[in-house]
């Protein structure tokens, strides 16, 4: 198990609308961050996109519980993030599971999220949840 890997998530996972001015901490000014919704470059673009993230949500917490490293700096993160927003499934707590792939040297200088957006986000929309939720059944 990699050292870099849980300091990173210990970290990653105590990030609030308060203190992320600790991203530097984590990241490379160039990094480049890209998740199924958005693709940032640089560390100042990560802050705004981090930003406006906490703070349209009204809890955010990652659990990890997977730090796979494949070489020297790269590896693998497994986590469920938990969340709510007032707007989405009734302010009810929402759980998706994901993982990330990162590259780093000291810091991380390249992450890139893989969840599933429908989950994260469509299947809790009135109109557009009700439609994921029928295609899925009729699929099944």
């Amino acid at each position: 198990m990699s050292d870099f890997l849980r300091r990173f998530a210990q970290q990653f996972a105590t990030l609030d609308k308060d203190n992320l001015q600790h991203l530097n901490q984590l990241y490379s000014h160039d990094v480049h961050f890209t998740d199924p919704l958005h693709e940032v470059q640089g560390l100042v673009q990560l802050r705004s996109y981090f930003t406006e993230l906490y703070s349209n949500v009204s809890e955010l917490r990652f659990d990890f519980h997977g730090f796979d490293q494949i070489r020297e700096g790269e590896g693998y993160l497994r986590w469920v993030m938990s969340y709510r927003h007032p707007r989405l499934a009734n302010g009810q707590l929402i759980r998706v599971d994901g993982c990330s792939h990162l590259l780093w040297r000291d810091k991380v200088y390249r992450h890139r999220d893989y969840f599933d957006a429908g989950a994260l986000i469509y299947e809790h929309l009135p109109v557009l949840g009700r439609a994921i939720a029928w295609l899925k059944r009729r699929m099944g």
